[in-house]
């Protein structure tokens, strides 16, 4: 599918890409959830919504009154939440469930195979590895960017989901998700593409209050960001096209303090059994065994003086954490196989659950599987994904 997209030019009519698309987000800690949100405006005129900011799947959808009328039910259901009204956008326009693009090239956004009557929309009932999921219909649509030079730029035939219905607890606070995953109709690949191949984002502490924002960012001028990086961006490998959807990394090992954990090296291998992505749309980071056996171990053994808590939240280890100091705790570092290294802040994987509260911020994973950086192990750094070069830069900041 192909989008006509405004773009500045130079003198000499190529691309600039020192223009770049920016979109505002921050921290859903006061709507009580771990993920954090975007401002997204679709349609013609644009409607407003708040979408949930996930790098791990790839459908880009809002809540949505496809059958809507002008009567009374619409009316009582716009009170409830926000929805997209298609009815009200000149520029909406369902794909055909009996076209080759539904029945095809959307299967793996699990599309449905229903089709009453050759113009019916294309259906789909997308699926999230937590349970919950979302039913709709594919559209394409026009979504306005605001750019970094005060102007303002219109995306045209944006494939989006418009969801009808939806399950699970996934998406309080949200009005839908916008999916960046790496997928031929991800709106992350496709909108990249027209800003230089990169998209990027900075996650302010995951218990910011909203007025503390950031941006999800199109483009590579990194200038125009006004963000305070404390050290020099530094890359690593960016794995595409093997554990689809997702951003996958090669990761080396862990270690903590001084010592390297002994881990297997299967557990890493992102073309056997393993691997590990990066994914903004899971809170906590996951590890699969043995990884997460001896992560555990070692960070626990500082904490051993503090009143250990039996709390009922799905943490494994939180404590009373009066008296806790970050000094205490040594040093967690990601080591990728190229000679890079993570080092999250300590409130990253010591978190914060309640007032007096801590918590190892890790939970296990199904092995074979990948394991999961989540959002908060993400915090305060600023992350930046070169779809062209296959790079992921990531550098520590207040990320405002």
């Amino acid at each position: 599918m192909r989008r006509h997209v405004q773009e500045s030019t130079n003198r000499s009519g190529s691309k600039d890409y020192n223009v770049t698309a920016e979109m505002e987000m921050f921290s859903g800690a006061d709507y009580g959830t771990g993920q954090y949100f975007v401002h997204f405006k679709i349609g013609s005129p644009a409607q407003k919504f708040v979408l949930i900011l996930d790098t791990g799947s790839d459908l880009t959808w809002m809540n949505c009154k496809y059958r809507c009328t002008h009567g009374d039910r619409c009316r009582r259901s716009s009170r409830k939440r926000r929805v997209f009204r298609p009815d009200h956008s000149s520029s909406f326009k369902t794909v055909p469930c009996s076209s080759r693009m539904c029945k095809n090239e959307l299967a793996n956004l699990f599309s449905v195979t229903r089709c009453p009557s050759p113009m019916e929309p294309c259906a789909y009932d997308y699926r999230y590895s937590d349970g919950s999921s979302a039913l709709g219909l594919f559209a394409n649509e026009t979504v306005t960017f605001s750019l970094t030079n005060g102007r303002k730029t219109r995306l045209h035939n944006v494939l989006v989901g418009c969801s009808e219905s939806t399950r699970g607890q996934s998406f309080q606070g949200a009005d839908g998700v916008m999916g960046l995953g790496y997928s031929n109709y991800s709106f992350a690949v496709k909108e990249a593409n027209k800003f230089g191949g990169k998209f990027s984002y900075c996650l302010v502490d995951h218990l910011s209050p909203k007025n503390i924002s950031s941006y999800l960012i199109f483009g590579s001028n990194k200038e125009s960001l006004n963000l305070t990086l404390n050290k020099k961006i530094r890359y690593t490998e960016l794995v595409l096209g093997v554990i689809n959807p997702f951003y996958a990394v090669n990761i080396k090992g862990i270690s903590i303090g001084e010592s390297m954990l002994e881990i297997p090296s299967e557990v890493w291998n992102v073309n056997g059994i393993g691997g590990t992505i990066l994914d903004s749309g899971s809170s906590l980071t996951s590890l699969v065994q043995p990884a997460y056996k001896l992560v555990m171990a070692a960070l626990k053994l500082p904490l051993l003086d503090f009143e250990k808590l039996h709390l009922n939240i799905g943490l494994e280890y939180c404590f009373n954490s009066t008296g806790f100091n970050e000094s205490l705790v040594p040093r967690l570092v990601f080591h990728f196989a190229d000679g890079a290294r993570f080092e999250p802040y300590v409130k990253s994987y010591v978190i914060d659950v309640a007032i007096g509260v801590k918590c190892l911020g890790f939970v296990p994973a199904i092995r074979p599987g990948a394991s999961v950086i989540g959002n908060i192990m993400q915090q305060n750094y600023f992350w930046e994904f070169d779809l062209v070069n296959s790079k992921l830069g990531f550098a520590s900041s207040t990320c405002s």
